[in-house]
């Protein structure tokens, strides 16, 4: 997958990113669902020339602080849009924010620290007063957004004259976020500006059709995909809606006043949001294009949240790929498909910038139809983990990044998901596609997950919509053609250990059933 010489330079910014949005569309609006940590007297009712001067300003903050080009720089704070700001701060002074997720451990967070060799970390009173309790030893210095005791309050840089851009060559590392942990402590990828360029410029041709409708974002601010998809936002002049509390009491009434054309979120939230679909107020009504990552999407959700929307012909589209290779292939859904679509058929490679092949265990690609190890081909694979670059080696087999995931592959090159390698049960084909079948067939379900028991046996985890008791009955019918599988576990949706971006952790939850069995029934 050469490269036109005249490309080779380009890359993906986001010390800019408002500054040049607001240069282009001036003053869009911006709301948001809670002030913002570092300025809450702003409210929020803002603007791209609001957040390109506060990116301006926090900057200035910064460099009067000490932190200097290529100083790694941790954020790991509470959950707001603030981190955004501060990213796009510290990455316009040629410094390298290294995004830690607000939901994290902090005995966690403690070893992702001791792995970025003593980065500056930007934090808050309540992660400090919790989960951080001792980490200044593995920092070079911390920095408050609020008035934390031990650390240095940013706001008393407030007014420092913010220095020139700084811009880093485009192969050198730019951004470090983690990978979800769905197996156990993250690894921390390495971002570079070309390649996020890559992953950049397929994603604003697929935001063409919507370029200028208002977006509503639920998403994790620590994750690169928020900021691919806010570059092309902003470059299209998108007003925005940013979320932080996904609960349907408060996103509803936010999403009926503002009557958004594009919709983004994690899949899990998207479940959750299916109530909004006849909502008070109409809040989907208005949208055009639905956009889901991270992981894929169940059928019943999909036909729900596009039957909510009264424009003409909406759409959903999936993209398929992790933080180290951003998306690898999509696919779209419209009314029409959703109604006899695969949820485990997640696209096809994004033509000219990823390829998609089925391997076997020892590399070799396998004929179209069977199951193998998925593998992609990518101009936007980062650079390294962190720390760990002999497990980075160890996922590539000649330029082809192993995925993690089983799936099979059509003549059309059309690409089928069939589960994670380390989820895999023997007695059962596919644990998401009997996931998808009981979402279909049990409506009253919020989620249903299918691990692996004491004796590899699969066993259900189910969470009843409203913690209502899950019907015997209904559940026998439900699942009377299906692989035998153990008593369903009943469990509040809260008590799923979940990644950031609301991925389930099936290895944890095989954990807590087989090590503490009497916490887990129903």
């Amino acid at each position: 997958m050469s490269q036109h010489p005249l490309l080779a330079d380009r890359g993906f910014y986001l010390g800019p990113l408002f500054r040049r949005a607001a240069d282009r569309h001036g003053a869009v609006f911006v709301t948001l669902d809670r002030p913002l940590d570092t300025h809450p007297s702003l409210g929020v009712h803002l603007d791209y020339r609001t957040l390109a001067d506060l990116v301006e300003e926090l900057s200035g903050r910064l460099w009067a602080a000490g932190v200097r080009p290529s100083e790694r720089v941790a954020v790991h704070k509470t959950d707001n849009v603030d981190i955004v700001l501060l990213t796009c701060a510290i990455s316009r002074i040629g410094a390298v924010p290294a995004l830690l997720s607000p939901g994290l451990s902090g005995p966690v967070v403690g070893q992702l620290l001791e792995r970025l060799r003593q980065p500056w970390l930007i934090t808050d009173r309540a992660k400090l007063e919790g989960s951080l309790h001792g980490a200044g030893t593995s920092v070079r210095g911390i920095l408050s957004v609020d008035d934390a005791p031990g650390a240095e309050p940013l706001k008393q840089y407030a007014g420092a004259r913010p220095p020139a851009p700084v811009r880093l060559d485009p192969r050198e590392p730019a951004l470090i976020t983690h990978s979800s942990g769905t197996t156990g402590v993250p690894k921390l990828a390495v971002h570079c500006p070309k390649a996020m360029w890559n992953r950049l410029v397929p994603q604003k041709a697929m935001g063409l059709p919507t370029r200028g409708e208002t977006a509503a974002l639920h998403m994790s601010f620590a994750h690169s995909r928020f900021y691919h998809l806010l570059g092309v936002l902003l470059h299209f002049g998108s007003p925005l809606v940013l979320i932080t509390d996904p609960e349907p009491a408060a996103v509803g009434p936010l999403l009926a006043r503002h009557r958004p054309g594009i919709v983004e979120t994690h899949p899990n939230t998207f479940v959750l949001w299916e109530e909004l679909a006849d909502a008070p107020g109409a809040p989907l009504s208005r949208v055009k294009s639905y956009g889901s990552t991270f992981d894929a999407i169940h059928p019943r959700t999909v036909r729900r949240l596009l039957g909510a929307s009264t424009r003409r012909a909406p759409w959903l589209i999936q993209l398929y790929g992790q933080s180290e290779t951003g998306p690898v292939a999509f696919r779209w859904f419209t009314r029409r498909s959703a109604e006899r679509a695969d949820g485990r058929r997640v696209g096809i490679g994004i033509p000219g910038f990823t390829r998609v092949r089925i391997a076997d265990a020892e590399g070799r690609r396998v004929p179209p139809g069977t199951p193998g190890r998925i593998e992609a081909r990518t101009r936007g694979r980062i650079l390294t983990y962190l720390g760990a670059r002999e497990q980075y080696d160890r996922q590539l087999d000649g330029g082809w990044w192993q995925m993690g995931d089983l799936g099979c592959m059509n003549r059309l090159g059309a690409l089928r998901l069939i589960d994670r390698e380390v989820d895999r049960i023997d007695s059962v084909h596919s644990n998401l596609e009997i996931e998808d079948t009981l979402m279909e067939r049990l409506e009253e379900l919020r989620e249903v997950v299918v691990v692996a028991g004491a004796d590899r046996e699969p066993v259900p985890v189910v969470c009843v919509r409203g913690e209502q008791p899950l019907d015997p009955e209904r559940w026998r019918a439900a699942t009377a053609d299906l692989p035998a599988m153990a008593e369903p576990r009943q469990w509040r949706f809260e008590e799923l250990p979940m990644t950031a971006t609301w991925k389930v952790k099936r290895v944890e939850i095989t954990r807590m059933l087989t090590g503490t069995p009497r916490s887990v029934r129903a």
